[in-house]
């Protein structure tokens, strides 16, 4: 046997002696069966938590690539790193004990990869944009698998960046017309010129082709858990991630499975898809599959260690599902589904920067203390886009088969469209939402503010003039079969709708009486069904 490059029994009894074997006991069936296959200590891996082992690491992974692809293991230990960079057909396995831990440029004496994908016009924030600024990344690289019980801790990681901030041609001349290589001009603003040689992702991949990320743990995940841009055939699947910025987001891929994860992220978004300018061309974000996940808004660590403390965030918990922080690209064949979502700001989807939403299902969700709206459509225009991009459009998106509990009833469920982009084909079905109640007549006499340049975010609607349900600027609306339960009186009316242009509400019940529970304000063919009254769900 060779000892620079030991078989699987050989690792499997290096992991026996450790004491730390995988989940069912058996490592070696855990192991992929074919290609090579090396371990990060023949490459000089010390795993004692001091050395910089990322050097060593992609030793291992050159050297598996080298002989067409496999396995490289990473034994129990603690293995202080910077970039690691995965490559075409290599399974980087990090065993049960065993964990990566980002190391810190300000410490550790060495530095991240540098930032690529050098953009003459950045639409996006500067954390979106690049991937090489990670601890494990990859660019263009096709069947890789990045698997284990183990942890990636993201010690070293920086959780914010420049300021947000966006640029277009009329911050500056065009590098073309200066005839200087756009190279040359990005990260001329002195807070990302600072970026250089930091990181501030855990997982980064750009351009990927049949990913697989499953099984592990991460912890203080820096700015994002996972991001992938312009990747096919990627599942991210029970993953345990609990951090305090972004979980997992999915931006301009396609043939996507996130699944059976857990996210707490108590200061961002939970899971999120967008569909932004970093690869420098619109691309859709589409055939995406959300299921049989958990999002969470507790304290940062909280959940690995089981205490779920509450977060003292100044502006409360995020921990959502979302759709459309960025939306050049557009959105297509999205289903979210049987999904958990505990104190967190509930599911928001939509389009503020041009592109088109279409046919989206949401459906069997559980969601306990949401912060906000719980679910909610909204279609703007920032238009952090290039020029002359057109307004853009939502139609066909379903919620059905969801039940909400402990909601603020300041925030209704709802739909906010655009006066010249009227939200299409949005259908509410089977929702059930029990909330505070407690609104007022005059809370009843409000009009939103309307806002026509705007983020995502629809925190500046305030409270409003719904107890249960709120729509402005739609076309054929349904909103069926469905209970909206108050734990305190509520002079409101149930569903409040505005310049909505056909539209069914029927099987609605709530606890006011059927001839105030509906009010419609510059709407037309709008149908009203059967709408029974309950009792309020009074806390005793």
């Amino acid at each position: 046997m060779n000892p620079t490059h030991p078989d699987r029994r050989t690792a499997l009894g290096l992991l026996g002696a450790s004491g730390a074997l995988f989940a069912g006991g058996d490592a070696l069936a855990a192991l992929p069966a074919t290609g090579a296959f090396e371990d990060v200590r023949a490459h000089g891996a010390r795993g004692d938590g001091t050395t910089v082992d990322s050097p060593a690491i992609n030793r291992a992974i050159a050297a598996v690539a080298a002989r067409g692809g496999g396995t490289v293991l990473v034994p129990p230990g603690r293995y202080l790193s910077f970039s690691i960079r995965l490559v075409d057909n290599i399974t980087l396995y990090v065993a049960a004990g065993a964990t990566i831990i980002a190391a810190s440029p300000d410490t550790h004496g060495a530095n991240y990869d540098p930032p690529e994908n050098y953009l003459e016009e950045q639409f996006q924030d500067f954390g979106i944009t690049h991937v090489h600024n990670s601890l494990i990344y990859a660019d263009g690289a096709s069947n890789i698998a990045l698997l284990g019980e183990g942890m990636l801790h993201g010690l070293g990681l920086d959780r914010a960046g420049p300021n947000d901030r966006w640029h277009q041609r009329d911050h500056w001349q065009s590098a073309t017309a200066l005839g200087i290589p756009v190279r040359d001009l990005v990260l001329r603003d002195p807070e990302e010129q600072k970026q250089v040689g930091r990181a501030n992702k855990t997982i980064g991949l750009r351009d990927c082709r049949n990913v697989r990320v499953a099984g592990l743990t991460i912890l203080q995940a820096g700015h994002f858990a996972l991001i992938a841009h312009g990747c096919s055939n990627l599942t991210a699947d029970g993953l345990t991630i609990d951090t305090d910025r972004d979980g997992i987001d999915i931006d301009c891929c396609r043939g996507v499975r996130v699944v059976n994860c857990t996210v707490n992220s108590p200061k961002d978004d939970a899971i999120v898809l967008k569909s932004s300018g970093a690869l420098g061309r619109p691309v859709i974000t589409e055939d995406v599959l959300v299921a049989n996940c958990r999002t969470s808004g507790f304290l940062m660590g909280s959940v690995l260690d089981g205490t779920y403390r509450p977060t003292d965030y100044g502006r409360g918990p995020f921990g959502r599902i979302k759709m459309g922080t960025e939306t050049i690209g557009g959105y297509r064949n999205i289903r979210i589904a049987d999904c958990v979502m505990n104190t967190t700001r509930g599911i928001l989807v939509g389009i503020v920067d041009g592109g088109t939403m279409e046919d989206v299902s949401i459906s069997g969700i559980v969601m306990h203390d949401p912060v906000n709206h719980p679910l909610f459509i909204h279609l703007g225009a920032r238009q952090r886009a290039p020029r002359g991009t057109p307004v853009g459009t939502i139609r066909r998106v379903r919620f059905s088969d969801i039940l909400v509990s402990g909601a603020d009833g300041r925030y209704p469920c709802g739909v906010e469209g655009l006066n010249e982009s009227p939200i299409e084909d949005a259908s509410f079905s089977n929702i059930d939402v029990t909330s505070t109640g407690g609104g007022t007549e005059q809370d009843a006499s409000l009009v939103p503010e309307y806002r026509h340049e705007t983020s995502l975010e629809v925190n500046y609607l305030r409270t409003m003039p719904a107890a249960g349900f709120y729509a402005r600027n739609a076309r054929r609306l349904t909103l069926r079969d469905s209970v909206f339960r108050t734990q305190a009186p509520d002079a409101r009316p149930t569903v409040w709708l505005s310049r909505v242009a056909g539209g069914i509400v029927d099987g609605v019940a709530s606890s006011s009486p059927a001839e105030g529970a509906v009010s419609t304000r510059d709407s037309t063919d709008v149908a009203i069904g059967d709408l029974p009254v309950i009792a309020r769900d009074v806390v005793a």
